[in-house]
This record gives C-alpha cells, sequence and structure tokens, in this order.
C-alpha cells in the first residue's frame, strides 16, 4: 500500500545539501517498529522547519519523513497495550529526527513511545496542542514544582506569539498567572491579548538594565529566545523565581551572572520536549482538560494545512509569516 510522506533527503551534489519532497512510499519503507499509526493529524512545528527547509541540523540520519508530533488510529499492533482503532498520539521521542515522523499518511513507532489520546480532547486539538503546547506544559510543570505561585510575581513570556508562546500565555493566564507576553511584532498585539496577556511589550518596554543583577521584576519566566534577553530576565527574576529556557530563536548564549542564582535563589530550568520520561509526558498529556486547562484552540491555530501543501510553509514559519499553531490534516 503506497502513502503520501514529506520526505527529507541529504543531497551532496546540491548548495542546498538537505531537502525534503513530498513522495510517494511503501509501509516497508518506514523505520522500524510494532505499532503502526494512520496519520490524522500532525503540525509543523519550529524543529521541523529547520530539518525540512536544510536551515538547521536537526536529522540524525537520512532519508526520513519529518514531523515530531502526530495524532491517529492504530491500524496494526504487535504490542498487547493497544489494539487497531486506538486513538493515539506520539510526539518527541525520535521521530522526526532519528525515525519517521508524523508529516505522512502512514508511521511506523515503537510502542512505547505511544499514549492513548484522553477523552478531553480529539486528534486534531491534539495536534493544536501538539509538541509546542506539551513543552509549554512541561515549562508549567518544572516551574510549579520549584514551588512557582502567581503572587510571586508576573511571568514573563518571550516569543510569545510563536507555538510554545502562544500556549504558555494562554495556560498561564487560564491558571491564575499574570503574563507578560513579550513580542517584536506589533501586528501579534491583539493576539496575544486575545490568548488573555494581561500585557504586551517589545523588550525596551520591559525597563531592564545591563547590570548583572537588577531590580526584581518578573516572578519567572518562560524563554524562547536565549541570548542577551534571557541573561537580562535572569537578573530581574524575584526571589526563588523560576527560569524556564525551551529555545534559541535569537542566540544560543548565555551571559548571565551567578549573583541571581547565590543572591535571589532564582532557578534556571531546562525544558527538552523529546526526551522527557515517558511517565511525565504521559501524565502530562492526560492533565490537559483536568489539571490542566484546554488552550483556546481556534484562536491558537493560525493556519490548517492539507499534507500536500505543506513545502512553503518550512520557511515561512522560521522568517515569521505564522504565529501560533500550523496543523497539518494528513487524512
Amino acid at each position: 500500500m503506497s502513502f503520501l510522506a514529506c520526505r527529507v533527503f541529504e543531497n551532496k551534489e546540491k548548495e542546498l545539501k538537505i531537502n525534503h519532497q513530498l513522495v510517494q512510499m511503501e509501509l516497508d519503507e518506514l523505520t522500524a517498529g510494532d505499532v503502526l499509526i494512520r496519520v490524522e493529524y500532525s503540525s509543523i512545528n519550529y524543529k521541523d522547519a529547520l530539518a525540512a527547509s536544510g536551515r538547521g541540523k536537526i536529522m540524525k540520519q537520512f532519508p526520513l519523513n519529518a514531523g515530531i508530533d502526530l495524532a491517529g488510529v492504530v491500524e496494526h499492533s504487535d504490542s498487547s497495550h493497544f489494539s487497531k482503532g486506538d486513538r493515539v498520539l506520539v510526539n518527541g521521542c525520535g521521530i522526526g529526527e532519528q525515525f519517521d515522523g508524523g508529516l505522512a499518511q502512514y508511521a511506523r513507532v515503537q510502542s512505547d513511545w505511544v499514549i492513548k489520546i484522553p477523552e478531553t480532547y480529539d486528534a486534531r486539538q491534539a495536534m493544536i496542542i501538539g509538541t509546542a503546547g506539551f513543552t509549554a506544559a512541561l515549562a508549567i510543570h518544572r516551574m510549579q514544582v520549584n514551588d512557582q505561585k502567581p503572587e510571586m510575581g508576573p511571568i514573563v513570556v518571550t516569543g510569545a506569539s510563536g507555538g510554545v508562546g502562544s500556549i504558555a500565555v494562554n495556560l498561564l493566564s487560564k491558571l491564575g498567572y499574570e503574563v507578560i507576553a513579550l513580542t517584536s511584532r506589533k501586528s501579534m498585539h491583539d493576539y496575544l491579548y486575545e490568548l488573555d496577556a494581561q500585557k504586551v511589550v517589545s523588550e525596551d518596554e520591559l525597563g531592564m538594565s545591563d547590570k548583572p543583577l537588577g531590580k526584581a521584576l518578573f516572578g519567572g519566566a518562560i524563554d524562547n529566545i536565549g541570548g542577551k534577553t534571557l541573561s537580562k530576565i535572569i537578573a530581574h527574576t524575584q526571589l526563588w523565581g523560576n527560569v524556564a529556557s525551551i529555545g534559541l530563536a535569537q542566540s544560543p548564549d548565555l551571559e548571565a551572572k551567578v549573583f541571581p542564582f547565590i543572591l535571589r535563589g532564582v532557578s534556571l530550568l531546562g525544558i527538552s520536549s523529546t526526551n522527557c520520561p515517558m511517565p511525565l509526558r504521559t501524565k502530562l498529556w492526560h492533565q490537559f482538560g483536568k489539571e490542566l486547562p484546554l488552550p483556546d484552540f481556534e484562536t491558537i491555530v493560525s493556519k490548517e494545512i492539507a499534507l500536500k501543501d505543506v513545502s512553503p510553509y518550512f520557511d515561512e514559519l522560521i522568517d515569521k509569516k505564522h504565529h501560533g499553531r500550523l496543523i497539518v490534516d494528513c487524512q
């Protein structure tokens, strides 16, 4: 049986060393696994865009189907934990990096990576959450485990109009935190207020100095950009506040001094969704709609795309031509 897939190739003969193509594949070409899933929805994450465009070193082998998340229906299972017809999702665990990913009509995965979709949301909504929403939830979880509370002060979310940022703003607000959404895009202000940000500002409007230990302005932060902005936020974080580090859209460099850590007890928390332990991954996916509120799905969706039409969106996402979540209908 043939099916459509967005497959990424390494082409050493061309100037662009990595390129993606929409191809017809056979099931026996997929990477190994004991569960075959008919994919209903996937999404385009920043990491997918880097991999498929060749603008980032993401994939560990070639050729490989792009897509670091998926939701769909079990077509065949050699595992006793899953049966044909089960509605499931997978995110991280190396799909779209080391193993064939979700931007295809079928995916074969290890049963250890598979999570049954809870009754509180469906496959499409699972991919509106996607890896971006899971990463935001993981950041909030780590902050709260480390005793982050709303009364400690506002949470700054950088890169607020992106996938992770949008869902972080929305979830934090629903959980009772004051949220400051940081964005360089004035066109995104109304969108971020619609997600219930209390303030939407540029970095210049935050009032941060270059001092290694500035005035305490924030209870904590979820940072998607790294670089000097992250360093400044750490220096202006309140006593015992938590800063979750997720991305490096600005820079991978960190220029912070130790003063915020040793004089204010500030914690810098690393957030890695790809290799999150499965017990915690499963717990967080099952918290959506229960302990963790569901995001405002339709507000966060920037565009819904058919699998056959994905090609232009990889570069467009990197070039900031979209906001929120790009989901892909693979049916």
